[in-house]
């Protein structure tokens, strides 16, 4: 598998700007937030206009509620321009992927999402080539048939047979996949197995209770786990709880990292030999409600880069103290209340 990583919004921008343009038969887009506000360096409303007036195949899914604030008129100009555009609408389920598939030869996935706001972030997205592209492509078939797609060139994906000897793969939580390269399993399994080490790197921490046992259990026989998390995030509402569930696993031995700026990278690495990059975040709606993707891999030169650019993080990250540990009666009270409403607490 070949690939190459991208640490920051900005950088992944370039990095999709180029494929995108570079396109001679296909572009297939899936996006949680897609927004026309990044035009000033990156117009990827007028690129995929462009590409599909040029003739390329140009498919995009974007979610109803990520990229709610798209500009009113922007879906029919790239419909009239001759893009498929679909907005992935469900009552209870989002579509909260990131992914870009060029040529059916090159895939982009991870957390980045097409919005200014974001630029600076600190991100991690991936771009990937090999036999790896065949189950993202059908990952993608799947969620374009649950946002209504009706295309059979993009249907028949869904249909494809999978090597299984490749070293790397694709995880989600659509149905029908197979316990082996399920979200929620995947993790489960690679955090019972660990022997030395966990390192996890999440904007958010709003696990669900399975995921604070299992870290539990990985402390008590011995495991170091560690996780970096933003100080201040976009969310502020979520600061307060970002921090009350920090204190929660800190007491059980998880290390803490509080990152100075605002870091959206979603990455788990295992025993320095395994590791999954993705857009699902460490909350209930990542693992039981939205749609999400990542790559798992056993590959030694990108488990040992991550570790690099995770080193770099924390280089720059405070450690929570144990001073900081210890909740006040207010955040006793606090996660009291929010344990009678959320099954996170």
């Amino acid at each position: 598998m070949r690939y190459r990583l991208y640490t920051t919004s900005q950088k992944a921008w370039d990095g999709m700007f180029k494929a995108m343009a570079s396109a001679e038969r296909s572009i297939y887009l899936e996006m949680y937030t897609f927004l026309d506000d990044t035009l000033a360096t990156h117009n990827f409303l007028q690129l995929l206009k462009d590409k599909a007036q040029a003739g390329i195949e140009v498919v995009m899914i974007a979610d109803a509620f990520g990229s709610s604030s798209l500009r009113s008129g922007a879906a029919d100009e790239l419909r009239a321009a001759g893009v498929e555009f679909i907005f992935f609408s469900h009552l209870f389920r989002r579509t909260h992927r990131k992914i870009l598939i060029i040529d059916n030869q090159i895939a982009f996935i991870g957390g980045v999402n097409i919005i200014e706001e974001t630029r600076n972030w600190l991100d991690l997205q991936i771009k990937l080539q090999g036999s790896i592209i065949r189950p993202i492509l059908k990952s993608f078939a799947y969620a374009y048939e649950m946002a209504g797609g009706k295309k059979e060139s993009i249907l028949r994906y869904s249909h494809l047979p999978l090597v299984q000897k490749i070293k790397s793969w694709i995880t989600d939580n659509l149905a029908g996949t197979p316990s082996r390269y399920l979200l929620s399993d995947y993790y489960k399994k690679k955090i019972v197995e660990a022997k030395h080490s966990i390192i996890i790197v999440t904007p958010y921490l709003l696990p669900p209770r399975w995921f604070l046992a299992l870290l539990d259990d990985a402390c008590r026989r011995g495991v170091r786990v560690e996780m970096l998390i933003p100080n201040d995030t976009d969310v502020k509402p979520l600061n307060k709880i970002n921090y009350l569930n920090a204190c929660r696993l800190a007491a059980l031995g998880v290390k803490f990292y509080l990152l100075p700026m605002m870091n959206h990278a979603k990455i788990m690495l295992i025993d320095g030999e395994e590791g999954v990059i993705g857009s699902q975040n460490m909350d209930v709606l990542s693992f039981n409600w939205n749609i999400e993707v990542g790559v798992f891999f056993r590959q030694k030169k990108l488990v040992n880069d991550l570790e690099k650019i995770i080193y770099h993080w924390k280089a720059g990250a405070v450690a929570l103290e144990i001073s900081h540990r210890k909740m006040g009666y207010l955040d006793r009270l606090l996660t009291a209340i929010l344990k009678i409403f959320y099954q996170i607490f």
